[in-house]
């Protein structure tokens, strides 16, 4: 906010809810303060603005703009173009309205807010100051506002808490005031204000002046300081192109954040796979230590498996050709079914045989699968042969599990 020979930095304090007042000589100083994150509102001395009182002949809201437009664009000898504009309305009647009008010239504002534009920090809103301080103080009736912008005081009209009226006092001496404040006066009646002004508000810093002020105009004098917090106005003069460079910059944060998310959690997962990796390694490299460790245990226990299994067919009963050939024919289906040949080593048994049918050899492989006797081996059989007189030919062989 512009104040006297500078500007004032207003931020909320975040745990106790008061707001720190800081005192800068220009908004270059502002730049440190803030981040690209901040959401913040820049306030423009009076000396940057336009004010206009209109009247306009609707209370329809939607016909405002264009009609506050032609006004503006009337008064001013610059285009559409060139300026910012926005409006709040003072008052309505039945057959029409009376609004504040306050335009800006891009050019001037960019020049103003230099230092922040080169940052990228583009603000919320920006609005008039004199209009937040006549929100805070004077949101009913006339107010007269007096207050040190920059290196000048400045006065400002207010209505129910919208600006109509703003001026530059060429000097504060009482001689001079004696002709600024009438002077005022009388370029607010002429614009239909009542100059009377039952609230006069005047900048603490500006005390000295306040005999002075209340026996020019006859009113009692208030004195008010720096509005903490900040009063919050519909008055926005932030020009368009900033307004699509601020959403840019804010799409473009929001993608940032992603990134920054989607850069964590793949940090996350290459550290997870890491330790994961480096845990399987330790892990293996013990499994492969107790391998080692276990070997002359583990190559003992494989040969007696080896010789036992070598030794079986002598030594279990289970092997004797004799027992195999019990249960093979105790597992004939029909005496339609013969055993012409067995041969037995080591490794493996081979039945020949002959049935009377291909189903009948089926029914031998099947039942001696299901022999609880001979489960130790496995058997399989091709395809039987099927001789001239329709008898089938099989060869069944088992190995051991």
């Amino acid at each position: 906010m512009p104040t006297a020979h500078g500007w004032n930095f207003l931020r909320a304090a975040e745990r106790n809810g008061s707001w720190d007042v800081r005192k800068l000589r220009t908004l270059d100083e502002a730049v440190p303060l803030l981040t690209a994150q901040d959401d913040f509102v820049l306030g423009l001395p009076i000396a940057a603005v336009l004010a206009q009182r209109f009247h306009l002949p609707t209370v329809d809201p939607a016909e405002f703009p264009e009609m506050v437009r032609i006004q503006i664009e009337k008064a001013l000898p610059f285009s559409a173009d060139e300026l910012t504009t926005d409006f709040e309305v003072i008052e309505q009647t039945e057959t029409g309205s009376v609004v504040s009008a306050v335009a800006v010239r891009n050019d001037q504002l960019a020049e103003i807010a230099a230092p922040l534009l080169k940052r990228d920090y583009i603000p919320r809103q920006v609005t008039v100051y004199a209009a937040q301080r006549a929100s805070t103080h004077a949101p009913q009736g006339n107010a007269l506002l007096i207050y040190p912008e920059g290196e000048t005081v400045v006065s400002a009209v207010t209505e129910n808490g919208k600006v109509s009226l703003t001026r530059t006092l060429e000097g504060v001496a009482p001689q001079q005031l004696q002709i600024e404040l009438p002077q005022l006066a009388l370029s607010a009646e002429l614009q239909g204000i009542n100059a009377s002004f039952p609230n006069v508000l005047l900048d603490e810093t500006c005390y000295e002046l306040r005999d002075t002020v209340q026996g020019i105009l006859a009113s009692p004098t208030e004195i008010v300081g720096v509005e903490t917090p900040p009063a919050s106005v519909k008055l926005n003069l932030l020009p368009e192109s900033w307004r699509l460079r601020r959403s840019q910059l804010a799409r473009r944060g929001e993608w940032q954040k992603w990134l920054i998310w989607a850069g964590a959690a793949y940090a996350g997962l290459l550290f997870l796979f890491f330790a994961c990796l480096a845990y399987f390694r330790l892990e293996i490299g013990r499994l492969n230590h107790h391998i080692a460790r276990d070997a002359p245990k583990t190559e003992f226990v494989r040969a007696a498996e080896a010789n036992w299994k070598a030794l079986a067919p002598a030594v279990d009963s289970r092997y004797y050709p004799v027992e195999i050939l019990l249960h093979l024919f105790n597992s004939l289906p029909s005496p339609e079914v013969r055993i012409t040949a067995y041969n037995q080593s080591a490794r493996q048994i081979s039945v020949d045989g002959e049935a009377g049918s291909a189903a009948l050899a089926y029914q031998f492989i099947d039942k001696l699968k299901k022999n609880p006797e001979l489960q130790i081996f496995q058997f399989d059989m091709a395809a039987p042969r099927i001789l001239p007189n329709n008898h089938a030919q099989f060869r069944l062989e088992g190995k051991p599990r």
